[in-house]
Protein backbone atom coordinates (compact mmCIF):
# COMPACT_ATOMS: atom_id res chain seq x y z
CA UNK A 1 0.00 0.00 0.00
CA UNK A 2 1.56 3.39 -1.15
CA UNK A 3 0.82 7.08 0.05
CA UNK A 4 1.42 9.99 -1.09
CA UNK A 5 2.98 12.66 1.89
CA UNK A 6 1.21 15.87 2.38
CA UNK A 7 2.36 18.85 4.06
CA UNK A 8 1.07 21.14 6.13
CA UNK A 9 -0.57 23.58 3.37
CA UNK A 10 -2.20 20.31 2.31
CA UNK A 11 -0.03 19.70 -1.14
CA UNK A 12 1.81 16.67 -2.01
CA UNK A 13 5.35 16.56 -1.57
CA UNK A 14 6.19 14.36 -4.26
CA UNK A 15 7.43 11.98 -2.03
CA UNK A 16 5.06 8.96 -1.02
CA UNK A 17 5.93 5.46 1.61
CA UNK A 18 5.06 2.12 1.46
CA UNK A 19 2.99 0.85 4.28
CA UNK A 20 3.35 -2.00 5.86
CA UNK A 21 0.63 -4.75 5.03
CA UNK A 22 0.64 -6.55 8.11
CA UNK A 23 -0.23 -3.06 10.32
CA UNK A 24 -2.28 -1.43 7.42
CA UNK A 25 -3.61 -3.95 5.54
CA UNK A 26 -5.25 -7.10 8.02
CA UNK A 27 -8.99 -8.07 8.69
CA UNK A 28 -9.86 -5.72 11.66
CA UNK A 29 -10.87 -7.50 14.90
CA UNK A 30 -13.70 -5.84 16.35
CA UNK A 31 -13.25 -8.14 19.44
CA UNK A 32 -9.54 -7.22 19.94
CA UNK A 33 -10.51 -3.22 19.36
CA UNK A 34 -13.36 -3.79 22.22
CA UNK A 35 -11.00 -5.82 25.15
CA UNK A 36 -8.49 -2.99 24.44
CA UNK A 37 -11.06 0.03 24.86
CA UNK A 38 -12.45 -1.71 27.49
CA UNK A 39 -8.79 -2.01 29.16
CA UNK A 40 -7.89 1.54 28.37
CA UNK A 41 -11.14 2.67 30.20
CA UNK A 42 -10.82 0.56 33.41
CA UNK A 43 -7.34 2.11 33.94
CA UNK A 44 -8.85 5.40 34.06
CA UNK A 45 -11.32 4.79 36.86
CA UNK A 46 -9.78 5.79 40.41
CA UNK A 47 -12.02 3.31 41.98
CA UNK A 48 -11.67 5.38 44.93
CA UNK A 49 -15.70 5.65 45.61
CA UNK A 50 -16.61 4.59 49.42
CA UNK A 51 -19.82 5.36 51.64
CA UNK A 52 -19.87 4.34 55.39
CA UNK A 53 -21.36 1.57 55.79
CA UNK A 54 -23.40 0.67 59.74
CA UNK A 55 -20.46 -0.30 61.32
CA UNK A 56 -18.57 3.59 60.15
CA UNK A 57 -21.65 5.56 61.15
CA UNK A 58 -20.74 8.10 64.33
CA UNK A 59 -23.82 7.45 66.05
CA UNK A 60 -24.23 6.64 69.85
CA UNK A 61 -24.80 2.76 70.71
CA UNK A 62 -28.11 3.37 72.87
CA UNK A 63 -31.03 1.65 71.80
CA UNK A 64 -33.97 4.36 71.13
CA UNK A 65 -36.47 3.40 73.05
CA UNK A 66 -37.49 0.40 74.70
CA UNK A 67 -38.07 -2.81 73.07
CA UNK A 68 -41.75 -3.18 73.47
CA UNK A 69 -45.08 -1.34 74.53
CA UNK A 70 -44.46 1.95 72.19
CA UNK A 71 -46.84 0.52 69.50
CA UNK A 72 -43.90 0.83 67.15
CA UNK A 73 -41.10 -0.91 65.08
CA UNK A 74 -38.26 -2.45 67.38
CA UNK A 75 -35.07 -0.37 66.89
CA UNK A 76 -31.66 -1.17 68.03
CA UNK A 77 -29.52 1.92 66.23
CA UNK A 78 -29.33 5.31 64.83
CA UNK A 79 -27.05 3.73 62.66
CA UNK A 80 -29.34 1.43 60.93
CA UNK A 81 -29.95 2.24 57.32
CA UNK A 82 -33.66 2.85 57.48
CA UNK A 83 -32.71 6.56 59.32
CA UNK A 84 -31.82 9.20 57.76
CA UNK A 85 -27.81 9.56 58.25
CA UNK A 86 -27.47 5.83 58.64
CA UNK A 87 -24.90 3.82 56.79
CA UNK A 88 -25.86 2.24 53.08
CA UNK A 89 -26.42 -1.50 52.71
CA UNK A 90 -23.66 -2.53 50.40
CA UNK A 91 -21.83 0.54 49.56
CA UNK A 92 -19.37 1.05 47.12
CA UNK A 93 -15.71 0.56 48.69
CA UNK A 94 -12.35 1.27 46.84
CA UNK A 95 -11.57 -1.13 44.38
CA UNK A 96 -8.72 -1.24 41.26
CA UNK A 97 -10.54 -1.95 37.90
CA UNK A 98 -7.66 -2.74 36.01
CA UNK A 99 -7.02 -5.95 34.21
CA UNK A 100 -3.93 -7.54 32.52
CA UNK A 101 -4.54 -7.57 28.19
CA UNK A 102 -1.88 -9.60 26.72
CA UNK A 103 0.51 -7.32 24.58
CA UNK A 104 -0.38 -9.55 21.37
CA UNK A 105 -3.86 -8.65 21.64
CA UNK A 106 -3.29 -4.87 22.24
CA UNK A 107 -1.00 -5.29 19.08
CA UNK A 108 -4.11 -6.37 17.02
CA UNK A 109 -5.91 -4.09 18.12
CA UNK A 110 -4.22 -0.91 16.92
CA UNK A 111 -3.17 -2.87 14.02
CA UNK A 112 -6.82 -3.80 13.71
CA UNK A 113 -8.04 0.25 13.57
CA UNK A 114 -5.35 1.15 12.02
CA UNK A 115 -6.62 -1.40 8.95
CA UNK A 116 -10.27 -0.26 9.43
CA UNK A 117 -9.17 3.33 8.58
CA UNK A 118 -7.04 2.89 6.18
CA UNK A 119 -9.70 0.84 4.48
CA UNK A 120 -12.29 4.31 4.52
CA UNK A 121 -9.52 6.23 3.07
CA UNK A 122 -9.22 8.24 6.41
CA UNK A 123 -5.51 7.72 6.98
CA UNK A 124 -3.02 10.92 5.93
CA UNK A 125 0.96 10.96 6.38
CA UNK A 126 2.09 14.44 6.89
CA UNK A 127 5.65 15.71 6.52
CA UNK A 128 7.36 16.70 9.62
CA UNK A 129 6.50 20.66 10.89
CA UNK A 130 5.94 22.43 13.78
CA UNK A 131 4.96 26.10 14.73
CA UNK A 132 7.41 28.33 15.70
CA UNK A 133 4.47 29.56 18.60
CA UNK A 134 1.69 27.96 19.79
CA UNK A 135 -1.34 29.19 17.74
CA UNK A 136 -4.90 27.55 17.59
CA UNK A 137 -5.78 29.68 14.57
CA UNK A 138 -2.41 28.13 12.87
CA UNK A 139 -3.69 24.43 13.78
CA UNK A 140 -7.50 25.14 12.49
CA UNK A 141 -6.08 26.40 9.05
CA UNK A 142 -3.80 23.05 8.82
CA UNK A 143 -6.45 20.96 9.64
CA UNK A 144 -8.99 22.90 6.66
CA UNK A 145 -5.53 22.72 4.50
CA UNK A 146 -5.55 18.99 4.40
CA UNK A 147 -9.20 18.67 4.37
CA UNK A 148 -10.10 17.26 8.08
CA UNK A 149 -13.56 18.70 9.00
CA UNK A 150 -14.68 15.49 12.21
CA UNK A 151 -12.13 14.44 14.91
CA UNK A 152 -8.80 13.62 13.94
CA UNK A 153 -5.82 12.29 16.28
CA UNK A 154 -2.37 13.43 14.81
CA UNK A 155 0.45 10.85 16.06
CA UNK A 156 3.67 12.96 15.98
CA UNK A 157 7.12 11.90 16.23
CA UNK A 158 8.57 13.49 18.87
CA UNK A 159 7.03 15.91 22.12
CA UNK A 160 5.96 19.14 19.46
CA UNK A 161 4.82 21.16 22.45
CA UNK A 162 3.88 24.10 20.35
CA UNK A 163 1.49 21.81 18.20
CA UNK A 164 0.09 20.31 21.37
CA UNK A 165 -0.50 23.67 22.38
CA UNK A 166 -1.78 24.75 19.21
CA UNK A 167 -4.34 21.74 19.06
CA UNK A 168 -6.04 21.04 23.13
CA UNK A 169 -8.48 24.50 22.52
CA UNK A 170 -9.71 22.68 19.64
CA UNK A 171 -12.43 19.77 21.03
CA UNK A 172 -12.29 17.73 17.81
CA UNK A 173 -8.78 16.67 17.73
CA UNK A 174 -5.79 15.88 19.58
CA UNK A 175 -2.06 15.80 19.42
CA UNK A 176 -0.31 12.99 20.73
CA UNK A 177 3.07 11.37 20.72
CA UNK A 178 4.01 8.13 19.19
CA UNK A 179 5.05 6.82 22.19
CA UNK A 180 1.70 7.71 24.12
CA UNK A 181 -0.28 6.67 20.82
CA UNK A 182 -3.64 4.77 22.57
CA UNK A 183 -6.48 2.61 21.45
CA UNK A 184 -9.40 4.86 22.16
CA UNK A 185 -7.74 7.96 20.78
CA UNK A 186 -7.82 5.56 17.75
CA UNK A 187 -11.19 4.00 17.71
CA UNK A 188 -12.26 7.77 18.08
CA UNK A 189 -11.01 9.44 15.54
CA UNK A 190 -12.63 9.47 12.32
CA UNK A 191 -8.71 10.66 10.89
CA UNK A 192 -6.06 9.60 11.49
CA UNK A 193 -2.83 12.03 10.80
CA UNK A 194 0.67 10.65 10.94
CA UNK A 195 3.87 12.27 10.76
CA UNK A 196 6.89 10.89 8.39
CA UNK A 197 9.08 10.09 11.78
CA UNK A 198 6.39 8.95 13.35
CA UNK A 199 5.64 6.24 10.59
CA UNK A 200 8.64 3.70 11.21
CA UNK A 201 7.94 3.86 14.65
CA UNK A 202 4.56 2.41 14.42
CA UNK A 203 5.03 -0.07 12.14
CA UNK A 204 8.24 -1.21 14.34
CA UNK A 205 6.31 -1.27 17.46
CA UNK A 206 3.39 -3.69 15.87
CA UNK A 207 4.80 -5.28 13.04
Amino acid sequence: MELKVINKEGKETGKSVILSSEVFGIEPSEHAIWMDVKQYLANQRQGTHKSKERAEINYTGKKLHRQKGTGGARHGSKSSPIFVGGGRVFGPRPKDYSFKLNKKVKSLAKRSILSARMAEGKISIIEDFSFENPKTKDYSAFLNAIGVTGKSVFVVDGESNNLYLSARNLPKTKVTEKGQMNIFDLVNAENILISENALNHIESILN
